[in-house]
Order: C-alpha cells, then sequence, then structure tokens
C-alpha cells in the first residue's frame, strides 16, 4: 500500500488547520505557503474535506477554512480513507471488490487480511492532535 501525494496532502492541511485556525479561517494561500504545496493542489483537495465535514468554508473576504471538530475527533484512517478511497494492500480485499474464485485456496489471504486489519487499527488509532504534538510514542493499536 502506498498512501498517494493526495492523502499526504490532505493530512498536511488538517494539521496545519489544527495549528493555525484556532477561531477563525485560514485562507488556503496561507496554508499553501506554509506547506509549500501548490493552491491548485489544495483547491482539488478541500471540496473534499469540506464535503464530508471534515473541514468548514467560508468564501469572500475574511474566508478560508477551519476544522469542523476539535483535531482529537479526527482519525488519520478517515482522512486517508476519504482521500485514498480505501487503505486495502491487494485488490481482492478492496470494499467493492467482487469475490476472489481464489480466496478458499489462497495462501496469501490471512496475511493480508491481518496486514490490512493492523494498517487500519493504527491509522483509526492517530488523530490529528497526536501529530500536531508529535505523540506517537504511545502504542496506537
Amino acid at each position: 500500500m502506498m498512501i498517494s501525494t493526495r492523502g499526504r496532502y490532505a493530512l498536511r492541511v488538517m494539521i496545519d488547520l489544527a495549528q493555525y485556525a484556532k477561531d477563525t479561517y485560514i485562507p488556503m494561500k496561507q496554508v499553501a505557503d506554509r506547506q509549500g504545496i501548490s493552491l491548485k493542489y489544495l483547491e482539488r483537495i478541500m471540496p473534499a474535506l469540506s464535503k464530508n465535514n471534515l473541514v468548514e468554508g467560508v468564501h469572500g473576504k475574511g474566508g478560508g477554512y477551519r476544522l469542523s471538530k476539535p483535531p482529537e475527533d479526527y482519525t488519520v484512517g478517515e482522512i486517508l480513507r476519504l482521500t485514498e478511497g480505501n487503505l486495502a494492500p491487494v485488490a481482492c480485499l478492496e470494499c467493492s471488490s467482487k469475490p476472489c474464485e481464489r480466496k478458499s485456496t489462497c495462501k496469501t489471504i490471512a496475511m493480508w487480511s491481518k496486514f490490512h486489519d493492523m494498517t487500519k487499527a493504527y491509522f483509526d488509532n492517530i488523530s490529528i492532535a497526536d501529530l500536531v504534538n508529535g505523540d506517537l510514542t504511545g502504542d496506537h493499536i
């Protein structure tokens, strides 16, 4: 499994908003400048985050984005599933996949399933607040 630029940048945006948008809306240009991400690329990511209620946006003067809820209420897993679509390491474990005809004789499916479960558990137990605070010392599984 490889996390795309879209997923990595979405996490950076969420961390930035957690750090800088306490009680105000932050223009995406400021986030883009701080994060070294092109504004055009951020403009492609933000609609998905907004549509799924991860961020709130206001247009016009004084507009921008802020988190919809406290940073500790977001998990890395939910953000990556939104931007990546799925965290499955192999196609047969994707939610939308049709049942694999080799599943009953597959010698690797148990390994891939366990890896998938570990990945989900890991990412679902890390919050945006953990990333902001640099707190990855605990057992997140």
